[in-house]
């Protein structure tokens, strides 16, 4: 740099006119540089299971998530970003497809990609064939022989022991018919000891290979926690009082709500340790234990990301940070997803993109299935023609802009619409729910029989019919 700045002096006694010509064509000749290393983005690609808005970048103050929350200074958060069905086998492959779900397909956890729309390629599939290097580690597909051929470069990889894996004595002592032992622990062992420690470091040392290659990659990332069991090393428990953790406010059913309403039975498959639901004391405990595994996870996230800085590998990666459904922390009473009420729907997104707004928030609508035709539109590669999302490139140019005026999403009897102001959710038996999350964010009393909500209840009908002829079009 030092002789090309020498020869601009030398030549600029000759005319000031050519040093500028000279000024021009090394600016260009950079920004070409630039526009070429971005013409391949890697992607970094991090899945985080069971997570909800339950960071401190969204507000919640009560949570400590400092890696996570940082990244989100250096990129574009999403407010108003949902899954497409809230259970994470269906949503993993509504997303690494690009499809979305209908009553037949992506039904709940054991989705599959290779049975029931053998003809899409997947997300990693379109970088694969366009010569990228990519590998899965952790949880991505809910089964990670799924679609694997296609997918990935080598075989997915998994840390050997499963999310239920105990490190505590007493957790074993209380198996249930299901063969799960409590709901939590919090041992005093280091973090290497859980699966999810070695995810982190699988991805970690794939970084530092994949540097050495120099070949654009595809890396998925897929963490278990928060989901259940609550286990994760004391030190992360130790974070929280739990006398001073708020619990939900609404622990009572949504007035009016149809019948067809449940929540998750899924925490019901643990030992409860001794406690009893209907009590703060359990809410209490609940609360702390997802948010000592949310702080496990973020200090997993943060390991990964300072590696890829580390490496010089992140101006030249799109990042992403994607939880797969929505959760509930005891509102109604409720504990996990599995229903179509906001808690379950609405997810964390947090995206960085090189050369693209930093540290900023936007409101755009968007869906999992959107995530696809968006990382393929930023690396210049062809969406397949059975993606059923749309690209919203546009939005990290300009967070302000708006994007889907509605998104859709389904669990199984239900499906469902959420716009800027409301949710709606249909029935298979015709029995509805309506709230104003304006007027009533917590979604504590359904409206769709009020006779002044008849011609918007027309109006959300009539939209969520536009979307299930789309996830329709192919059975």
């Amino acid at each position: 740099m030092n002789k090309i700045y020498c020869s601009v002096m030398l030549f600029s006694r000759s005319t000031k006119l050519n040093v500028l010509k000279i000024g021009l064509l090394i600016a260009n000749s950079m920004l070409l540089g630039c526009q070429q290393q971005l013409a391949h983005p890697n992607i970094l690609f991090i899945a985080i299971d069971d997570l909800r808005l339950e960071l401190g970048c969204y507000g919640v103050q009560q949570v400590k998530s400092p890696h996570i929350d940082k990244f989100a200074q250096e990129a574009i958060l999403f407010n108003r970003a949902y899954c497409s069905v809230p259970v994470c086998g269906a949503s993993r492959a509504s997303l690494l497809t690009g499809i979305l779900p209908t009553k037949t397909r992506f039904v709940d956890y054991k989705a599959s990609v290779d049975k029931e729309v053998p003809f899409s390629k997947t997300l990693p599939a379109v970088f694969k064939d366009a010569g990228y290097t990519c590998w899965s580690n952790g949880k991505i597909f809910h089964d990670n022989t799924d679609a694997m051929e296609q997918s990935w470069s080598r075989k997915p990889w998994m840390p050997g022991i499963t999310h239920r894996t105990s490190f505590d004595a007493d957790t074993d002592e209380v198996l249930t018919k299901s063969g799960n032992g409590r709901i939590f622990e919090s041992p005093i062992v280091e973090d290497s000891v859980y699966p999810d420690f070695k995810t982190a470091q699988k991805t970690i040392e794939d970084l530092q290979h994949l540097k050495n290659s120099g070949e654009p990659f595809f890396l998925a990332c897929g963490f278990i926690r928060p989901h259940m069991p609550f286990y994760a090393p004391k030190k992360y428990w130790d974070l929280y009082d739990r006398e001073e953790i708020a619990v939900a406010s609404n622990r009572y059913r949504p007035k009016g709500a149809p019948q067809s309403l449940r929540g998750s039975g899924e925490f019901k498959s643990y030992h409860l340790g001794g406690y009893d639901p209907q009590t703060t004391e359990f809410h209490k405990m609940m609360r702390h234990g997802y948010y000592a595994c949310v702080s496990y996870v973020d200090q997993l996230v943060g390991s990964v990301l300072e590696e890829l800085e580390a490496l010089g590998l992140a101006e030249d990666t799109i990042v992403v940070i994607w939880g797969d459904h929505g959760w509930h922390l005891g509102e109604h009473d409720f504990w996990g997803k599995h229903n179509t009420l906001h808690n379950a729907l609405q997810i964390p997104f947090i995206i960085q993109v090189p050369g693209k707004s930093r540290g900023k928030k936007t409101q755009a609508l968007i869906e999992s299935v959107d995530i696809y035709p968006t990382l393929c539109d930023l690396a210049g590669l062809k969406v397949p023609e059975h993606v059923m999302g749309e690209s919203f490139a546009k939005v990290l140019d300009n967070p302000n802009l708006d994007f889907r005026s509605s998104v859709y999403a389904r669990f199984k009897s239900a499906d469902a619409i959420v716009t800027k102001d409301y949710t709606y959710s249909i029935f298979s038996d015709g029995e509805e729910m309506l709230y104003n999350l304006k007027l009533d964010p917590e979604e504590n009393s359904n409206i769709s029989g009020d006779t002044a909500n008849s011609q918007l209840l027309k109006e959300l009908r009539e939209r969520l019919t536009q979307r299930q002829k789309i996830a329709n079009e192919y059975q």
